[in-house]
């Protein structure tokens, strides 16, 4: 399933003057990295991942249309799955995106990438 290029492009408008932005496809989407580390993905299925602080994941999910993201069966430490929904209006896309890219922020960069 592909991703949704609207949503896609929404996200790129937020996070693409980050310093060390790029994109990558991947687990069906397409990921939004800063400084080599993903922050949001455009998920093929719908919604986005957002990486979040794991000591913040257990409010996150009680957010309208927040979840554990799960893969393999397992769920992924520090991050957030986001139903459609609750990314379809412009405040509630940019409050979950600056919450990856807030929090990817705090990361060291990887592949060199030290911008």
């Amino acid at each position: 399933m592909a991703y949704d290029e609207d949503l896609a492009d929404r996200v790129r408008e937020l996070v693409e003057r980050e310093p060390g932005f790029a994109e990558k496809r991947m687990f069906g989407g397409l990921a939004m990295m800063v400084r080599g580390n993903m922050a949001v993905v455009v998920r093929g299925a719908g919604g986005l991942m957002v990486r979040v602080d794991p000591t913040e994941s257990e409010r996150l999910k009680a957010e309208p249309g927040a979840q554990a993201t799960v893969m393999r069966g397992r769920p992924m430490r520090g991050w957030i799955t986001v139903d459609p929904s609750a990314c379809a209006g412009d405040a509630d896309l940019a409050r979950w995106v600056d919450r990856g890219v807030g929090y990817t922020g705090t990361l060291p960069a990887k592949h060199g990438d030290s911008r």
